[in-house]
């Protein structure tokens, strides 16, 4: 089992930024890929951003390119999501995710085999 913790999540009016961080336990984060995903209110959750777990590769929604930023710190075992610009539209739950496998898509849920508890950001004047 490897757990996930984010952390970061706010109130903030059109045009600011958040950055948020996940955490995750163990000494094996290195061996995962890793994603961020968000889910509105009777939405699907969906993919907003991917990273290799190496760092080398990065992946975007077509609606946050530009926009937000994904890193990671190995040493440290977190993943960030830097948001910048932000959108009404961006209000969500953003959960951060670990894929083990490498032949499958960052862009789908089921590829992913662990999940964050979440945490809230909502965008509004």
């Amino acid at each position: 089992q490897v757990q996930l913790v984010e952390s970061g999540g706010g109130l903030v009016q059109p045009g600011g930024s958040l950055r948020l961080s996940c955490t995750a336990s163990g000494h094996t984060f290195d061996s995962y890929d890793m994603g961020w995903f968000r889910q509105a209110p009777g939405k699907e959750r969906e993919f907003v951003a991917g990273i290799g777990r190496s760092g080398g590769g990065t992946y975007y929604a077509d609606s946050v390119k530009g926009r937000f930023t994904i890193s990671r710190d190995n040493a440290e075992n977190t993943v960030y999501l830097q948001m910048n610009s932000l959108k009404p539209e961006d209000t969500a739950v953003y959960y951060c995710a670990a894929k083990g496998r490498w032949n499958v898509s960052y862009y789908q849920r089921r590829s992913y085999d662990y999940w964050g508890q979440g945490t809230q950001v909502t965008v509004s004047s």
